[in-house]
């Protein structure tokens, strides 16, 4: 394990302040401690992957007629049967229980 001195964590870091109402903030440190995470940690992750859907629903790549064909082919063809979409199916809804 390499020792990380003071002053390059503080640059390895930043602080991002919000302001929250406090029955946000309240909202916020029920689910953290649901979860078992402290406030930092809940909406840190909260925030990424946010941050990484945005991006996801915006990401384009390009194909040429017979790659986009392919692409589509692939999509609207049925799963193939294996062992972990036969357990799936097999397993009754939480509400069917």
């Amino acid at each position: 394990m390499v020792a990380v001195t003071p002053n390059e964590d503080a640059q390895r870091r930043s602080l991002i302040n919000l302001r929250v109402t406090p029955r946000d903030r309240d909202l916020i440190d029920r689910a953290a401690a649901l979860l078992g995470k402290n406030r930092s940690e809940f909406m840190m992750e909260a925030s990424r992957q946010a941050a990484e859907d945005a991006l996801l629903d915006r990401t384009a790549f390009r194909l040429d007629a017979t790659q986009f064909a392919a692409f589509m082919e692939r999509l609207d063809a049925p799963p193939a049967p294996n062992e972990g979409l036969r357990k799936l199916l097999a397993t009754p809804a939480p509400w069917e229980k």
